[in-house]
């Protein structure tokens, strides 16, 4: 297939649109089922490096769940807790594969940015993550392949109308890119840094040591921004990020909005969200709105109008600012990486108070100083990459 005709483009006055390989060549993938539109293409496509990039640099299998061309979640394939298994709904599922385990993580971290997502698989899918990819709500998955019975999971999806895309591992594009912006082509070399260990090792803080468990976490949220729409900062701890703050203007936003993420992934863990007890037949995404409002400031309102009744057995009692403060403070070792530098360390106050404790970051600002003093102010260890990271 030299070229696929598309239904529009980003938007359903943009006709005619399709994809196709500049050089006339055969296109790199195969579509299995389903009618994928162009924003699906460009959501599978950045995906895809993002998990391939993951495999190679950790050698374990994983997963993103993409949306509007960032990345809401992206993790590797590490056994999941009994606590995490229950806040990511695949309790129930028995042990999970470690493709799995990738998906239910980078699902989970944000379930409200990943309602209808696009999925990106560094294996083969296998049965259990086509099971788990089946209860959600998602517009598609990209693989390099698919077991007989993991394929026919994911065709019975949607009336058989969910979109399944098989890509060609061994597809390597051109080393010169290019785009066209209002009839101008732009051109660029690809990105094909490789982000691995050697770039943690300029450590400017006094505090120099950065575990293995957090350069896997930190090179995690590398890999994650080098497919995240600028500027981007991403949380990540124990194999998944947590937070990612995509297409903000300011960098301080980027660290508020991913470090939000990333207390609510945390505040899902306490026992005031593990025991609340909901309706019968509630919906997942039901569900995953009444935690966030339930963790969030609006839930009193809630409370207020008898709302709760619509989707609690039990009235839950009020998540005090106090606890949920305190239960924060127990949030530690959390790594943090950004695309570019922090140009002020106010960035890192915020990022202290999601329990971030190794930073990675480019350096090269003027106040380069002031950021190293904050980091030490917290006993924080930071590494100096020196390379950016902007996606447009």
């Amino acid at each position: 297939m030299k070229e696929l005709e598309l239904k529009y483009g980003c938007n359903p006055n943009q006709k005619p649109s399709k994809i196709y390989m500049h050089d006339g060549s055969e296109l790199p993938i195969q579509v299995l089922c389903g009618k994928p539109g162009y924003i699906n293409f460009l959501d599978a496509f950045n995906g895809w490096q993002l998990v391939k990039e993951l495999k190679e640099a950790t050698g374990l299998p994983a997963a993103t769940s993409f949306k509007h061309v960032s990345p809401a979640g992206a993790a590797v394939g590490l056994p999941l807790t009994e606590t995490l298994a229950k806040i990511y709904w695949v309790d129930d599922m028995g042990e999970l594969s470690p493709l799995a385990c990738a998906y239910a993580r980078a699902r989970g971290a944000d379930r409200m940015s990943s309602f209808g997502d696009f999925i990106s698989l560094s294996d083969v899918c296998d049965t259990d993550t086509a099971r788990l990819i089946k209860r959600e709500v998602s517009d598609g998955v990209i693989a390099p392949g698919y077991t007989q019975e993991a394929l026919e999971i994911l065709k019975s999806k949607k009336n058989g109308n969910y979109n399944v895309l098989q890509i060609d591992p061994e597809y390597r594009p051109d080393p010169i890119e290019h785009k066209q912006v209002f009839g101008i082509t732009f051109e660029q070399g690809r990105n094909e840094l490789a982000i691995n260990r050697e770039l943690l090792a300029n450590v400017v803080t006094d505090n120099k040591e950065i575990p293995d468990e957090a350069k896997i976490d930190l090179i995690i949220s590398l890999i994650t921004l080098k497919y995240t729409q600028s500027n981007s900062v991403c949380y990540a701890k124990g194999g998944q990020a947590i937070g990612i703050g995509a297409g903000q203007q300011s960098r301080v936003h980027c660290t508020r909005l991913a470090g939000q993420k990333a207390d609510n992934w945390f505040l899902r863990q306490s026992p005031k969200v593990l025991n609340l007890q909901f309706v019968d037949k509630i919906k997942r995404a039901d569900r995953d709105n009444a935690i966030d409002v339930y963790i969030g400031e609006e839930y009193m309102d809630v409370l207020a109008d008898g709302a709760w009744e619509k989707v609690f057995k039990v009235k839950p009692e009020v998540f005090t600012k106090e606890e949920k403060r305190a239960w924060l403070d127990q949030m530690q070792d959390v790594a943090l990486g950004s695309d570019a530098f922090f140009p002020f360390g106010d960035n890192i106050e915020r990022a202290h108070k999601s329990g971030v404790k190794y930073v990675a970051q480019p350096g090269g600002s003027v106040r380069d100083d002031q950021v190293i003093e904050t980091c030490n102010k917290y006993g924080m260890a930071m590494a100096f990459t020196g390379i950016r990271l902007f996606h447009h």
